[in-house]
């Protein structure tokens, strides 16, 4: 079976329940998906988290990487960046780029802002930088999800996204609802038909 790894940071929630939608796409497929997430980054000491997270998805290794057929990625936008925690971790997967582990997987990104304007794109562009420096093929959402043309809220070509709002208390919208289910939906059937 064909299993995408899903791995999000989320602060307030909203980017781990887009990635719980996009999961609900990759399904549709057929494809299975797997829901990791990372640690907060400390100051102090790697270790100030514990090993296990208290509540949501287990936290990803590098194996989780290796074994899965595609990946979607997500992070909350961090001054039009992805948030330090998921850029720690990418900091990480040298040994995976040496050994080309990645090359040729297809790889999707996703985020939510506080501001309409607050570095979506940029922020889904920065994601895709390692993505293609480990060899990944890019999966975008095409203008043939009739939700980009018409969202006043979150969405782009590059990914998924939401606004949040300033307080981060904004819903998913329904256009983001549907532009996340239609990224996994389109994640799985190509990494389905590389599969093959």
């Amino acid at each position: 079976m064909t299993e995408i790894l899903v791995l999000y940071y989320s602060h307030h929630g909203a980017t781990r329940e887009m990635a719980q939608l996009i999961a609900r796409g990759l399904q549709q497929t057929g494809a299975t998906a797997r829901l990791r997430t990372v640690p907060k980054v400390s100051t102090v000491t790697e270790a100030a988290e514990p090993a296990i997270p208290e509540a949501g998805a287990p936290y990803a290794e590098l194996n989780d990487l290796e074994e899965c057929a595609g990946i979607a990625m997500g992070s909350p936008t961090r001054f039009g960046n992805m948030a330090a925690p998921m850029k720690y971790f990418w900091d990480g997967t040298a040994s995976l780029w040496l050994k080309g582990s990645l090359a040729g997987k297809p790889a999707a990104v996703f985020t939510s802002t506080a501001s309409l304007h607050g570095g979506q794109e940029t922020t889904l562009l920065s994601m895709m930088l390692p993505l293609l420096h480990h060899g990944m093929l890019i999966v975008g959402l095409p203008y043939s999800a009739p939700e980009l043309l018409t969202t006043a809220t979150g969405g782009t070509p590059y990914g998924p996204s939401h606004h949040a709002g300033a307080a981060s208390d904004l819903p998913v919208s329904e256009h983001e609802r549907k532009l996340c289910i239609a990224l996994g939906k389109r994640l799985g059937e190509i990494a389905l038909k590389l599969a093959q």
